[in-house]
This record gives C-alpha cells, structure tokens and sequence, in this order.
C-alpha cells in the first residue's frame, strides 16, 4: 500500500508505546559515539596525505579496503546479536565490548611518527583501521538493532531516531575544527602529533559514551526463547537463509541503495571540500602554511555552523514525518540539500571566502532528514519481516543497512583519492596547483552529491510502506504474536496435566 494521495491517516501513540525520557538520553549518548568514529576518522585522515607524504590514492584505497571486511563482520554481528541469549540481554554484553575495543584500536589507530616509509604507514594504518572497525561493529550493529526495537510505534519510532540523530550531530560541531586543532603550533609541533593526541581523546570518548547504552538501556525482546539451531554446519546455513531473505526484502534494499547514494556522494564531496578550500579559496595567501590556518578556520566555522543548522532540521524532519509521512518528507529535504550543493559553487570565492556560509543551510537538509527517516524507516520494515518469518531479526537487518553506509564511505574515500590524483593535483606544487585540476575538484565536489541524491529520489519513489500499512502490519504482527502465546500456553496445559496423569 502506497502513501496515500491525499491527507494521511494519522494514529495517535499509546501511552505503553512511549519510550522514557531516560532511555531516550542514554541511547542518544550511545549515538554520540556512533557517530563520533565517522566524524572525526574523516577529518583526521588527511594526516596521511598532508603530514606524511602518502599518495591520496593509497590514503583512498587504505579507507576501502576495511569495509571488505566490514561485509562479513557486520552481518556476523547482527546475526550473533539476534541469535545470543544471556543473562544481560541479546545486545548489551556486544554493545559493551564493541565499545571498548573500538575506542582502543582508534587511539592506536593514529599513534604514527615521522621518518618511516609510505608503505609502512600505509600497513601500520590499514591493519589498525581493519582492528577498529571490527571492534566498533561489535558496538554500533547491536546498538543500532536495539533502536529499531525500543517501540512498535510508527511515530515514537522517529521521535527516537530523531533524539539519537541530535545527539549524533554533536560530534559533527567538533570534527571541522580537527585540522585546525591538529594544525595549531601552539598545541603541537605538526599536525602528526596532533593527530597521535586527538586520536586518543577520542578513543577515549568512544569507550565513556559507548558503554552506558550497554548499562542502562533496556531491551526489549531479551526474552525470547533460544533459536533451536545446533551445530556449526546449521548455524551457517540459518546464517546464510538469514542473510538472503534480509536481501530479497524490497522495501529495505531500497533503503540500503538511497542511504548509498546520498550519504557516498556526501562522503565524496567532503574529500575534496578541503582540498578545494585550502588550494582554490585561499589560493592568493602568502605562504602555504597561512592557507592551511585560513582554511582551517573556515571549515571550522562552515561545519560547526552547518551542524547546527543540522538540528534544526532533524527537528523540522520528525515534525513534517507526523505531518505528511515519511517518505514524503524525503521528497521535501533531499530538493533542499541539491540546492544547496549547487550553491557552493558561487559560495567558493577566494575574494569572498566566507559567502560558502550560505549553501550550508541548504546542504544540511540531506544527512539531517537521512538517517531520522531511514532508521525509522528500517524499524518499519522490521515489523514487515515479522510478519512474513516470525522472527524478530533487528541486528541482521541494522548489519546490512549500516555496511551500506560504510560502503558508501569506502567508495566515498577510494573514488575521492583517485579522481584527486586524475585532477592533476600535486602535493609539491603547493598553492600554485594547475587551473584545471582546481577547476575538477570543484565540478566533483558539487556534482557527485547533486548527482547521487536525484538517483535516490527515484529509488525512494517506489517505497511503500505509510502510516497506515505499518499500523496495519503492527495490528496483524500483534495479533499473530498473541495466538503464539496461546498455543504455547495450551501446550504447557497439556504437558502438565499429563504429567500429573503420570503421577497417579
């Protein structure tokens, strides 16, 4: 069932569908963390390219070659999360882990020093950022799944994604301030050492903000019975069925390739933002260092005011989803942020530096709305899933969804460093980089992402899960999920009265 032509059906949510205040923040906390990896692991890895020499297509392939790996530890995740029964829950004893490790391996991640080859930092980087993501699955894939099943309401389950996408942004008000931190002679002596100091700073943010999901928030379905499936040969093969049917649900591939799509071509763009900024913005500066610091500057102020910019419009989502429906809200940002990716093109004038500021506003509106609509969007589907296997399979599907997204940063990061180098960019000219390759970093910067977000619109077209085919299915997933409860109580009636027969 599509989404109604005219004024849609609204249902109201039930006092019981409600998620406390309390569970909202500790969970929102956990997104923090969540998004403070890629915030920060984005800005902070032209360390690489910018203070250690390494060719920006090595520094490409070093940020795609992990998510190879992440396409079998993240649905081994999310299946070892559905399927693990403890006394702690399902997810929690893996959100915990997950954190711990994963801020451990990102402090090392950028303990680098000077005077080695470019090979030997292109290993040392790899098998590290390989580590991390491991480790960090463990925390994100569960933690995302327990989202998706905090409430069965269709409102209640945005209003959630929204608080978590605020708290998420947090990290992003920060990151743009990175090089310049790492950057400030007065803290460090080169932006290695930053890097090797902010590093773990944020290690250590990710342990303190990851665990207290795994402490405080409940679960929901932790008591499930135990899967009956024994032995390694069938715990493969219920993988495997698992997987495919996640992959055969329409309705969710559809959101894994328009998250793809538009997160990948921001990904993209922001490679070559800062390229852009310091090379062609502050192309007329005395010395290359004072590019650096202007530059540095200015994509502080640019990030930090677009991150706020961001919450506004994660609020203005979750209030136009009550109003006109999910996916027609999509329909309203998605325009948006393209206006805005075209308007850095007058916004990138190096007599007017800071005129960037006004496609900010615009842009914000594609991650702002993505991840509040597509997260409650995801839970959505869950509830289909249900209905058509009787399994509750949050972490498989929050597994799939969210390698999406890191392939889209893999392919963001492996595209970026070539088409930089196919630019005709050259590290050692310095400021006096050819006028074509600058000319190609601002055509890739604004097209990819103009480009990607239309794909998406047309993708998203075709999704038909509204308000009121996802009561429908909740009312039918319910009733369903009762007559179990019935038949199982019948049947424990009847075990008992035979034992006592046996008795007598």
């Amino acid at each position: 069932m599509g989404q109604s032509a005219g004024q849609p059906k609204h249902y109201s949510t039930a006092e019981k569908d409600r998620i406390p205040v309390f569970q909202k923040i500790v969970y929102a906390i956990g997104a923090f963390a969540n998004t403070a990896q890629s915030a920060f692991i984005g800005q902070m890895v032209i360390v690489l390219n910018l203070g250690l020499g390494v060719n920006p297509a090595l520094v490409g392939l070093v940020g795609a070659i992990p998510r190879l790996v992440d396409a079998v530890s993240d649905p081994l995740t999310g299946y070892f999360s559905d399927n693990l029964r403890t006394r702690w829950g399902r997810r929690k004893p893996v959100i915990l882990f997950g954190a711990i490790t994963g801020g451990l391996f990102y402090a090392l991640m950028f303990q680098l020093f000077k005077g080695h080859s470019e090979m030997y930092y292109f290993w040392y980087f790899l098998a590290f950022q390989i580590l991390y993501f491991i480790g960090f699955t463990c925390f994100s894939i569960p933690w995302i799944a327990l989202g998706y099943e905090m409430t069965p309401d269709y409102h209640e389950r945005t209003r959630l994604q929204a608080a978590s996408n605020i708290a998420g942004q947090l990290p992003w008000l920060i990151a743009p301030w990175c090089w310049a931190i790492m950057h400030n002679p007065k803290w460090f002596p080169d932006i290695v050492v930053g890097g090797r100091v902010l590093g773990i700073i944020i290690g250590a943010v990710i342990v303190g903000c990851g665990i207290l999901p795994a402490l405080f928030n409940k679960e929901y379905f932790n008591t499930l019975p135990k899967p009956d499936v024994r032995g390694p040969w069938n715990v493969t093969k219920d993988f495997f069925k698992g997987a495919l049917i996640t992959l055969k649900c329409k309705p969710f591939v559809k959101l894994c390739v328009a998250t793809l799509l538009i997160f990948g071509g921001f990904m993209c763009a922001s490679a070559f933002t800062l390229y852009v900024v310091f090379f062609y913005v502050f192309k007329n500066a005395p010395v290359l260092d004072q590019a650096y610091a202007q530059g540095g500057r200015l994509l502080g102020f640019f990030g930090t005011f677009s991150a706020i910019c961001t919450l506004g419009v994660i609020s203005l989502t979750a209030w136009m989803s009550r109003k006109i429906g999910k996916r027609n809200t999509f329909f309203v940002t998605i325009p948006l942020s393209i206006i805005g990716y075209a308007l850095k093109w007058w916004g990138y004038n190096p007599d007017h530096p800071y005129l960037l500021f006004i496609a900010a506003p615009f842009i914000t509106f594609g991650l702002g709305s993505l991840f509040t609509l597509m997260s409650s969007m995801v839970a959505d589907v869950c509830d289909v899933d249900e209905l058509q296997t009787a399994t509750r399979r949050e972490g498989m599907f929050s597994a799939v969804y969210w390698w999406m997204v890191k392939l889209g940063v893999a392919l963001a990061s492996f595209i970026s460093g070539v088409l930089i180098n196919a630019t005709g960019f050259r590290q050692e000219l310095g400021l006096a980089q050819a006028p074509g390759a600058l000319l190609w970093m601002r055509i890739y910067d604004i097209g990819i992402p103009i480009v990607t977000s239309l794909i998406a619109i047309f993708v998203i077209a075709t999704f038909e899960i509204s308000e009121t085919k996802a009561h429908e299915v909740r009312v039918e997933i319910e009733r369903r999920r009762g007559e179990r409860r019935k038949e199982e109580e019948r049947r424990l009636e009847e075990e008992r009265r035979r034992k006592e027969r046996r008795e007598k």
